[in-house]
């Protein structure tokens, strides 16, 4: 291989590795970054559908009798500021607070990064296009395809007023 191609080659996989390593660590900027192109009809509206939904209003709930008797209960306190509550009823909980942005808020509840990953990589325009064209993986800029595991990490016994799951 003439040192050219060599060059050549190294710089290809350092851009590789360069992006892999943003990849891995994007940052949370909030369910509002996405309603621009998710809350259109031809899309389907998901930022509508999300924000009429519980998800939407999780934190919230943490405020009412129920869950402060239940907090009461489990010896728990104020289950607005409880670990074992906000795991489960706010996105990004227990992340560096250097990886929310200005745009993220705990009063969103659980938002669409805390199923699909910070955001901060995979929010432009340029790069969604790519991801469902099949030309980037979502994976490589934090996109992640929400499951069932996923899911049952907070929908699962644990959980106070858990009443079953079904993901489908």
């Amino acid at each position: 291989m003439t040192s050219k191609k060599l060059i050549l080659v190294s710089a290809a996989v350092i851009m590789v590795l360069a992006t892999v390593s943003v990849a891995a660590d994007p940052d949370f900027i909030g369910a509002a970054s996405c309603k621009m192109c998710h809350n259109k009809a031809k899309s389907g509206e998901q930022y509508s559908k999300w924000e009429a939904g519980p998800h939407a209003g999780a934190y919230a709930t943490l405020a009412t009798d129920e869950a402060k008797a239940i907090a009461t209960e489990k010896g728990l306190g104020d289950p607005q500021q409880a670990d074992e509550c906000l795991k489960c009823h706010i996105t990004g909980h227990g992340v560096d607070a250097a990886k929310l942005t200005k745009k993220y808020s705990v009063d969103e509840g659980v938002g669409c990064e805390s199923c699909h990953g910070a955001g901060s990589e995979y929010k432009s325009n340029k790069v969604m296009k790519a991801i469902t064209s099949g030309e980037t993986d979502g994976a490589t800029v934090g996109l992640l395809n929400p499951d069932a595991e996923l899911c049952m990490q907070c929908h699962n016994e644990e959980s106070p007023t858990f009443k079953g799951f079904d993901f489908a």
